[in-house]
């Protein structure tokens, strides 16, 4: 026998005169005389008003079955704000499925409640139609990316979850062996090595909506564990594996929003530190980093006399920032590594006014507000120093005065390509990658391999791309390295020796000496994705169970300690805590 024949949100005046049944929640009870009371019937669909005996106890969160009749509501009494507000529930009867005790907290959205408390009680908190949206989304988006990712001829393949611990850039989350004491395995932080050997093993296209885990610190777009569409695809260019990943990207937002985005431009890693000081660029608003560097040249200022002189236009920012508000910035500014914030209002008059207005000339000050298009009320904020420190500094400067909430606009995706080979070089003169030594340097760029020596190999430019969505990074990936010429040069200048790198890939450089095919992946969170598609701040409030900022889970108090008696079987043996 069906307990529920109809969900409490999709009854609707075309089922006037139906004898239902609806299953939920009581969310709310109101009586309307000694004989008559209201309950308003939630479940996952939304809300349906069902009149019932006032004597009948019947209390905020109680299970229960209600049957009746569907009839139009008296005149006058609709409820605008639900599908349902035309029509209730008559002549009901209830049958109390479970009883509930009061609930933790309230369930409407209008109150806030603490995080530790809504995680701690995280199944009741699920209830509200917040966290029932945001995780039906989630579905709607993984669904939509297997449906297109098979629709472009991948395969979903299954990767280990016990792995040996590789080098990749966070610390790995380890397990220890119980049948191989003192060993241990590692959780994936990327399946990064099984697709490539999946390439090796002619699978042609792999796609997994994987589950990975980074031993570090938390954040509002970073968990220990989070969810990646991970794909790798054989005998592809870089262009190709563009094009997979945006046609899975559209169809993604296109099931969530009902509009499909236009087509994703593209920028260059240089492009974009120059124009944003930021590898993964907001380009919701404006504060583009002007150079104006030229204007100084021979200048008497000081503060001035640099390598590089940027500056960003604050709107109406004379209106905004207080004396004090600049302080702040300005020592914001230091602590993100710059000597100090050079700043100026433009007046009334229209001309710059700012302390160090004394020690420029008159062509420089016109230069300044001429370049940035300065007018009455705007403010000016400029950074000189070195080139990277000022990207740097001003990137995160027009960030934190500037940009909207992550959902907030429209979705302006945004592919950034041409990433350095190496990120930095280090005290023995040997660069360091700026992603995994399996990275592809750009065609063009080969041949600098082979005489670069200290800093300029951070001009080298990799194959290397990565996927923005207002201003958070979904997602990266490379074209690989498959040539054994190729890789063994890339070890060599690393530093890396055959025994080394035998030692911490073999069984990836073991495989393609038995053929590997040209090949290329990339990988994005879905987490990010899902939390910008449901308007949402943090990926706590996408994901069914997260961790706090803390990393801990209070609904089962992990992390906890292990008993003596398992630590035993494990062949483990803990050191007292340091003090």
């Amino acid at each position: 026998m069906t307990i529920r024949t109809h969900y409490c949100g999709e009854l609707r005046p075309t089922d006037v005169g139906s004898q239902v049944t609806v299953c939920g929640w009581v969310d709310t009870r109101r009586v309307h005389s000694e004989h008559l009371a209201f309950i308003d019937l939630r479940d996952h669909t939304g809300i349906i008003q069902c009149v019932v005996d006032e004597k009948l106890d019947l209390r905020s969160e109680y299970v229960v079955a209600i049957s009746g009749t569907v009839r139009t509501r008296f005149k006058g009494k609709s409820n605008e704000k639900l599908d349902t507000g035309e029509i209730e529930i008559g002549d009901c009867d209830v049958q109390v499925l479970s009883v509930a005790e009061p609930p933790p907290f309230p369930m409407h959205e209008r109150t806030e409640v603490d995080e530790n408390i809504r995680l701690r009680h995280r199944y009741v908190d699920l209830r509200k139609p917040r966290m029932q949206k945001n995780l039906r989304t989630r579905a709607k988006v993984n669904s939509s990316i297997r449906a297109s990712m098979e629709k472009q001829g991948f395969i979903e393949i299954e990767t280990p979850m016990l792995i040996a611990s590789t080098p990749e850039g966070a610390r790995d989350f380890v397990v220890p062996s119980r049948l191989h004491p003192t060993n241990f395995y590692a959780l994936p932080q990327s399946p990064q090595i099984f697709k490539q050997l999946c390439m090796v093993g002619g699978l042609d296209r792999y796609y997994q909506i994987a589950r990975c885990l980074r031993d570090e610190d938390l954040r509002a777009d970073r968990q220990f564990e989070f969810m990646q569409l991970d794909m790798e695809a054989s005998f592809v260019s870089q262009e190709d594996i563009i094009n997979f990943v945006t046609e899975a990207v559209k169809d993604a937002t296109e099931t969530v929003s009902g509009s499909r985005p236009s087509d994703i431009p593209r920028m260059t890693w240089l492009e974009a530190m120059e124009r944003y000081g930021s590898d993964k660029p907001d380009v919701r608003f404006g504060m583009e980093l002007i150079d104006m560097t030229g204007i100084f040249e021979g200048t008497e200022a000081n503060v001035f006399k640099v390598s590089c002189v940027k500056g960003i236009l604050y709107k109406g920012g004379s209106d905004v920032l207080a004396r004090n508000a600049i302080d702040a910035l300005t020592e914001k500014c230091q602590n993100w590594g710059a000597k100090g914030l050079a700043w100026f209002r433009v007046g009334e008059g229209g001309g710059l006014e700012g302390a160090l207005t004394k020690f420029m000339s008159e062509e420089e000050i016109s230069e300044v507000q001429n370049c940035l298009s300065a007018e009455s009320g705007d403010m000016v904020l400029m950074i000189a120093d070195e080139r990277k420190v000022v990207n740097h500094v001003l990137g995160l400067l027009r960030l934190e005065i500037g940009r909207p909430p992550v959902h907030s606009g429209e979705l302006e995706f945004l592919w950034i390509t041409e990433f350095p080979l190496f990120g930095d070089v280090g005290e023995n003169g040997q660069p360091i990658p700026a992603h995994h030594p399996f990275t592809m340097p750009l065609e063009e760029d080969l041949e600098k391999l082979d005489s670069a020596e200290g800093d300029e190999y951070l001009a080298i430019r990799s194959q290397a791309y990565d996927l923005v969505l207002n201003g958070w990074e979904l997602g990266s990936g490379s074209v690989r390295i498959h040539s054994p010429e190729i890789q063994s040069q890339i070890f060599a200048i690393l530093g890396i020796e055959k025994d080394e790198a035998q030692e911490k890939f073999g069984f990836l450089l073991d495989a393609f000496r038995y053929g590997a095919p040209p090949h290329a992946g990339f990988a994005f969170g879905i987490d990010r994705l899902t939390a910008i598609l449901s308007g949402e701040e943090n990926i706590r409030e996408v994901i069914a169970f997260p961790k706090t900022q803390s990393g801990s889970d209070p609904l089962t108090n992990a992390p906890t300690l292990l008993d003596a008696g398992h630590l035993e079987e494990l062949g483990l043996r803990l050191t007292p805590p340091s003090t």
